[in-house]
């Protein structure tokens, strides 16, 4: 019985996710080494816009989606939420909520101080000049979807290190068929 038999496939997923996510901690960290925290925060930002379409590309195939299928704002963010959730490892997406609550908005939310990103940066140190990327990639993806989106607050450090919380809204324009969402549903 090979490795694969062996462990379960969230357990595989959570490796393979947790692999990827300090491979970009220290990716961005030896980046800040080589060339200082602005060139580290705009090269990780060229990498994830860059990264974006492929990974759309990807999520729509293994999902069975095609780009007609997202002409809604329910379909659109179930789409959304399946790619968070095989992104991100499970540890990771148990902290982070994505939810529709009003008409074409979708809100997230980390939970207290457990953002992935807040918590490597604070680690290494470089927290106070960080740039998230996290809901910039989700930006990314909506951009490589071709979805036009406002999001609230704009965020130009890291809202968890500079408000002690991260959460906040994106409205989602042009879409087809849309559903009310009540708050807090």
């Amino acid at each position: 019985m090979g490795a694969l038999e062996k462990i379960e496939k969230a357990e595989i997923r959570d490796l393979l996710g947790k692999g990827w996510l300090t491979h970009d901690g220290m990716w961005f960290y030896s980046t800040y080494l080589e060339c200082g925290i602005e060139k580290a925060n705009q090269l990780n930002k060229a990498a994830i816009k860059s990264m974006a379409p492929f990974e759309m590309d990807r999520m729509k195939r293994i999902l069975g989606i095609v780009q007609e299928d997202l002409g809604n704002f329910d379909q659109l963010f179930q789409f959304m939420r399946s790619a968070l959730e095989l992104t991100l490892p499970e540890s990771v997406f148990k902290n982070f909520h994505l939810t529709p609550f009003a008409e074409n908005f979708m809100h997230w939310k980390w939970n207290d101080m457990k953002c992935f990103a807040y918590t490597g940066m604070k680690q290494i140190g470089l927290i106070d000049g960080y740039h998230c990327g996290v809901i910039y990639r989700v930006e990314c993806w909506l951009d490589a979807l071709g979805v036009k989106y406002a999001t609230q607050p704009a965020i130009e450090g890291c809202l968890m290190h500079e408000k002690g919380v991260c959460e906040g809204d994106i409205q989602i324009f042009l879409l087809k068929g849309k559903k009310n969402y009540k708050q807090n549903q």
